[in-house]
């Protein structure tokens, strides 16, 4: 977590030991603390209700699996490929 705080992600940085330097900063700064998010982040909570499973053959009979969130319970089906 405290990577998170230390990366400028996505940001040219002169080199390594600037960001090991931001990093024993960071470090220090939460010595013995809970170390929460940065603020910059953000994010989903994505709450899934189907997924597909796909593994290709060469002999175009694929294996598809379906799964589907129906009543807190996962139905699992086979699919034509």
């Amino acid at each position: 977590k405290i990577g998170a705080w230390a990366s400028p992600q996505s940001t040219v940085i002169p080199n390594r030991k600037y960001l090991e330097r931001l990093m024993a900063d960071f470090e220090e700064e939460f010595k013995g603390k809970t170390v929460k998010r940065p603020p910059n982040w953000g994010g989903y909570t994505l709450v899934p209700t189907l997924f597909e499973f796909w593994q290709g053959r060469p002999n175009r009979l694929h294996d598809r699996i379906q799964y589907t969130l129906i009543n807190n319970q996962w139905k699992i089906e086979r699919l034509a490929p």
